[in-house]
């Protein structure tokens, strides 16, 4: 069973956050929170709120099976840009350059290694002659 978290409207760059977020894609949720908790950035601090809001979900949705038994791994992670701050900054000669001001939007998606696949519906029609 899979949980997800989300944030958006992060103050940050989405290339500088998507750094950060290649450094934990696939790993397990232990290993994840280990990387970021030592990582310089500033960004790695939010997608640890981030992973540790997604292992809150799956808690909600697993009451009955033990964190420690379930063995979470990060399934999907993406950042998305989020909306533009247009500002204008003084430039030589009265002109004025544009500053754009970025943010991002966070998705986080983790699942459970020990997780029973999900029975396929065989949706194949056959043909009688």
């Amino acid at each position: 069973m899979e949980a997800i978290a989300k944030l958006r409207n992060v103050p940050t760059s989405p290339r500088k956050m998507r750094l950060i977020a290649d450094l934990i894609r696939g790993q397990r949720v232990s290993q994840a929170l280990g990387v970021l908790r030592y990582q310089p950035q500033s960004g790695a601090a939010t997608l640890q709120k981030v992973l540790l809001s997604a292992v809150a979900n799956w808690q909600q949705k697993n009451e009955d099976v033990r964190i420690e038994e379930a063995d979470l791994f990060i399934k999907t992670i993406f950042v998305d840009g989020g909306p533009m701050l247009k500002r204008l900054r003084p430039a030589p000669q009265g002109r004025g350059h544009r500053i754009r001001k970025r943010s991002n939007h966070i998705t986080i998606v983790i699942d459970s290694a020990n997780a029973q696949p999900a029975i396929e519906l065989n949706t194949e029609t056959s043909e009688n002659e």
